[in-house]
């Protein structure tokens, strides 16, 4: 079972690296802000390697 992640769209920059890093889980939504569109599209390592990366440390675990 995918862990649940989500990106806190107020602290979103669109800077587009989770979407770059990761497209078959991120994308950018009508407001071109990151967001999770399929949580289980990539292994966990991987989305954690997103998660690291965002400069602005907007994507997070979730319960």
């Amino acid at each position: 079972m995918a862990r649940n992640v989500y990106v806190d769209k107020d602290s979103c920059i669109s800077c587009g690296l989770c979407v770059e890093s990761s497209p078959e889980v991120f994308r950018f939504d009508e407001d071109n802000l990151a967001e999770v569109f399929d949580p289980a599209g990539a292994a966990e390592e991987k989305i954690q390697q997103a998660i690291d990366a965002c400069p602005v440390s907007c994507i997070h675990w979730g319960d």
